[in-house]
């Protein structure tokens, strides 16, 4: 359910949205070309230049809608669920606003507000989602990282995505929102040194792009897990 590519470079660049492989066991109810809305479509293509200049590439074939890797694994609905729920759920009132938009580890909605399932999922169900998707995405992209820092003394890892032009009524806490060409996030400086971004930024806007930094995208698990600027 993953794709990797070695580097030999200082960059790591990981997609965990562009999936398009929907397991057998999903069984949503959602209307199949709507739920495929939800994906980051064709970034792995967008990017598919890097490994041959020496890019390590970490993919996730599964769907962003069956599991979002890059939500924690306690972003987790439990009303979606058929029991009780054996481990720590989060707390975090910025985190519950997404799981309560429909949008956490395991989705319950689409960008329009559609309910993908109409039925409970089984705790073990989803417990087997996080083992075979969550837990070895994770565990690549954090192989990624720490053999480009063997190699090199440091590392850089873009978390890579894309975006509609204009916000939907579920996707963020801005519905509506018309979107710059590119967002820049570093969960407001603390998972990449502020040179860094702006660099990037800078170099973006050279390209007559508009750009706009941790709005509405900050960066989410991916980045704050395996981020370490210093």
């Amino acid at each position: 359910m993953i794709r990797t590519v070695p580097g030999h470079t200082p960059l790591v660049l990981d997609s965990p949205h562009s999936g398009t492989q929907y397991p057998n066991d999903f069984a949503h109810a959602c209307d199949p070309l709507l739920l495929r809305r939800a994906e980051d479509t064709h970034v792995e293509r967008l990017y598919e230049f890097a490994p041959a200049l020496g890019v390590a590439w970490v993919e996730a074939l599964f769907p962003r809608s069956y599991l979002d890797a890059n939500r924690d694994v306690t972003e987790l609905d439990v009303d979606m669920l058929d029991g009780p729920w054996a481990g720590p759920v989060a707390s975090d009132e910025r985190v519950l606003s997404k799981v309560r938009l429909g949008k956490g580890l395991i989705w319950r909605k689409t960008d329009d507000g559609k309910p993908i399932y109409s039925r409970q999922l089984g705790v073990a169900e989803v417990a087997a989602r996080i083992e075979r998707c969550w837990v070895p995405y994770h565990g690549a992209v954090a192989q990624a990282i720490d053999a480009a820092h063997a190699r090199h003394g440091y590392s850089i890892h873009i978390n890579c995505h894309s975006m509609p032009a204009v916000a939907s009524s579920h996707a963020t806490e801005y519905p509506g929102l018309v979107h710059d060409d590119f967002v820049v996030g570093d969960r407001d400086g603390t998972t990449a040194h502020p040179a860094l971004t702006r660099l990037i930024g800078e170099h973006l806007r050279g390209l007559g792009y508009s750009v706009s930094f941790n709005h509405p995208y900050k960066g989410v698990e991916l980045v704050r897990r395996h981020a370490d600027p210093a």
